[in-house]
Formats: C-alpha cells, structure tokens, sequence
C-alpha cells in the first residue's frame, strides 16, 4: 500500500479547484447569454462567477503556490522547466480577469469573463504539453552533465 503524501493530495485539490474554474466559467458566460432575455435571470452569472470562479482560482493559485514551495524545499528545480513561466503568466492574467468578471458580467459585459475562459484553456494547453517548452541543462559536478526533463 502507498504512503499518503500531502503533495499529492494538494495536487488533486489544486486540479478539482481548476476544473471548478473550467466548469463553472463556461455555466457563468451561457448564464450570461440568457439574462438578456429573461429577467428572472438577472444577476446570476455575477453570482455564480463570484461564488464559484473566482474562489476557486484564488485557491488555485495558493495551492500552486504551495507545491511550489513544497517542490523547491523537496530540493527540485521547478523553474528550470521554462513551460511553468509561460503557466505562471497565464495565471496571473487569468487571476486578474477573473477578479474583473463579475462586475463585468453584473454590467451584462462578457470580456473579463472570456479571457478568464480563454486563459484557462492556453494555462490548461501549456501544463500538458510542457515537454514541448524543454528545459534547462543543469550540469552536476559529481555526475557530469544532466538534463533536467519535466517531471523529474
């Protein structure tokens, strides 16, 4: 039987935050299309988005931070991995665009709330095709050259 490991567990959690993102961006903007025309609907991607996209990138965003850190004090490299730049560029516009959505979407704009949408999927692209990005060579006196490859 494996060992429990708290890495681990902070990963999963990390994903299920970020599919809520995925999941509930894409409810919030077909919420979005039917407020126009029903005004019992009103209001409610703003809410939705408030209540469920934007807690759930904050706590993505702490829990990335975290496996970060725990990665860097387990002795890893992480940002030897150049696609992990690309991701974290993407999070911070992806963070700030979902803060703006839901006074946009409350205002019956839908920008903030599609470049949230749109860098949830380019963040999503980069995670899983990071060995297209490469990697830094580290060079290890003892064992002589070794190329660091993604997940290592």
């Amino acid at each position: 039987m494996g060992k429990f490991e708290t890495f681990t567990l902070l990963k999963w959690i990390h994903f299920v935050a970020f599919s809520v993102i995925g999941g509930g961006g894409v409810v919030a903007l077909l919420l979005s299309g039917f407020e126009e025309e029903r005004e019992d609907l009103r209001g409610l991607a703003a809410t939705i988005w408030k209540r469920t996209v934007g807690w759930a990138a904050r706590i993505a965003v702490l829990l990335g931070i975290g496996l970060l850190v725990l990665k860097i004090q387990g002795g890893q490299h992480p940002f030897d991995h150049y696609y992990l730049h690309t991701k974290l560029l993407l999070v911070v516009i992806l963070l700030a665009a979902s803060e703006m959505a839901p006074k946009h979407l409350a205002a019956g704009k839908r920008g903030a709330a599609m470049v949230a949408l749109l860098m949830f999927l380019a963040t999503t692209f980069v995670t899983f095709n990071k060995t297209v990005f490469g990697s830094k060579v580290r060079v290890v006196p003892e064992h002589g050259v070794m190329i660091v490859t993604p997940g290592s």
